[in-house]
């Protein structure tokens, strides 16, 4: 467990669509307000980790037409993604922007490569058929991904926080949301082109 909490870590710290997301949400709302989407993003991935140990990756996997749908679904919704983000202006007041929300985040998640890889090869690795049902088991690693991302994750919503103080112009804040959406459009490359 302690090297699946490790796993965890390493794969929500790390730069990705979702993380990216929660970047732009911290700057655009602020901590409190992003809040939602953190915890959409730990309970989206928790889910998914669950199926997908439970079975249905294999059944993903195995399917080609699904994987591209996949592929193309999160390919398309990346790009959306970027556009609201890199069209959006400044947030100078509390209630000016609506972030993305616990809904939003955690179905993303579906759509996400990242977290499909993640899920995958976790539930490869990690699974045991020496250590109980199934469905016990994904139980487990479900709930301990939602416990180790939360902290991980939370870098990524409160970096966006710290970026919000200088983004006190629309200028600045007009460039932040522009780099943001290039940075998750760069994301979508690699999808696309495999």
């Amino acid at each position: 467990m302690l090297a699946f909490v490790g796993f965890v870590i390493v794969v929500a710290g790390t730069p990705g669509p979702s993380n990216r997301l929660l970047t732009a949400t911290g700057g655009q709302v602020g901590v409190l307000r992003g809040l939602p989407a953190l915890f959409g993003v730990a309970v989206g991935m928790g889910f998914m980790m669950f199926a997908v140990t439970f079975g249905l990756g294999a059944l993903i996997l195995h399917t080609p037409l699904l994987v591209n749908a996949v592929k193309w679904a999160g390919a398309l919704v990346l790009v959306w993604f970027a556009w609201k983000i890199g069209t959006s202006g400044a947030s100078h007041g509390a209630g000016e922007t609506r972030p993305i929300g616990f809904v939003g985040a955690a179905a993303f998640q579906w759509i996400n490569p990242k977290s499909w890889l993640a899920c995958m090869s976790a539930a490869g690795t990690y699974l045991d058929p020496n250590h109980g049902s199934a469905a016990a088991q994904a139980a487990v690693l479900a709930l301990l991904f939602v416990a180790a991302a939360l902290p991980s994750c939370s870098v990524w919503l409160a970096s966006g926080r710290a970026v919000q103080r200088v983004l006190r112009t629309d200028r600045a804040a007009r460039v932040f949301n522009l780099v943001m959406a290039a940075l998750l459009l760069g994301s979508v490359a690699p999808l696309v082109l495999t």
